[in-house]
């Protein structure tokens, strides 16, 4: 379909509530497939949401980028149950050459529909809890700087 310009930091947008996908249509899918290429052209950021470039709706691609795996697509995902906590280092396709640390759960529970409209449930922890939450904040116009207890800039950065 389409890469998209992914917005920066600093853009209004950002900030901005999503909202929920009400019908699964051609539009919908499109978004959905803008997305996904949008990513795989970013080699290293493995979630993307509408936020990021400029749909205010809430739907979310993830891709480990691993052999086996295909991408995670999440339709208004809701996290409904988050255990313990965990410390990470976090970067965003919208503020390259930063990173900050930030305090996620350690295991979520997500429902979350796919493209055909029916209810999935994501159970999912460690690393993949950090990208889950991390994604899903930016539908609420929430940024990983928001909760970093630091942010720095990465050193191979210009």
């Amino acid at each position: 379909m389409a890469i998209r310009k992914i917005l920066q930091f600093g853009d209004k947008l950002l900030n901005r509530v999503s909202r929920p996908v009400k019908e699964i249509d051609d539009e919908i899918l499109k978004i959905i497939e803008d997305l996904k290429d949008t990513l795989n052209n970013s080699p290293d950021g493995v979630g993307l949401a509408a936020p990021q470039i400029g749909i205010l709706r809430k739907i979310v691609v993830i891709d480990l980028k691993k052999e086996d795996s295909k991408p995670i697509i999440l339709i208004n995902p809701k996290i409904i149950k988050k255990t313990g906590r965990q410390e990470s280092v976090e970067g965003c396709l919208s503020y390259p050459g930063y990173e900050g640390v930030v305090i996620r759960p350690k295991k979520i529970l997500v429902t979350s529909q796919d493209i055909e409209g029916n209810e999935l449930t994501y159970k999912v922890d460690g690393i993949v809890s950090n990208v889950f939450c991390h994604e899903i904040d930016h539908l609420f116009g929430i940024l990983y700087t928001d909760r970093a207890k630091k942010v720095y800039k990465v050193k191979d950065s210009d």
